[in-house]
């Protein structure tokens, strides 16, 4: 599902004009991405979090030089679901072989 499917469920459902719903996706996106690059978490009860993950330093490899790299460490956006979506998720989906 990409963003413009999500705006047009929103407007099916709400009966909502398609510029005020797409402005109100597009506002709630960036408050989440202005929120977790200045260091806050978003809690979104019911559906899940948006939190800031610490990744330490490590080694890695640079397999076509053959050489050992030092990544060194960083912060990366991360989603964490709810317990309730995460079961939800996995009473619904069937499992792919």
């Amino acid at each position: 599902m990409t963003k413009a499917d999500i705006i047009t469920e929103i407007i099916l459902e709400t009966g909502s004009e398609r510029i005020d719903t797409q402005k109100v996706v597009e506002v709630f996106m960036k408050k989440i991405k202005q929120s977790l690059t200045s260091g806050k978490n978003v809690y979104l009860r019911g559906f899940g979090s948006f939190i800031i993950k610490h990744r330490a330093k490590k080694l890695g490899r640079n397999i076509s030089k053959n050489m050992s790299i030092v990544i060194p460490e960083h912060n990366i956006p991360a989603f964490k679901p709810s317990k309730s979506f995460t079961e939800l998720v996995k009473k619904n989906v069937p499992i792919e072989k």
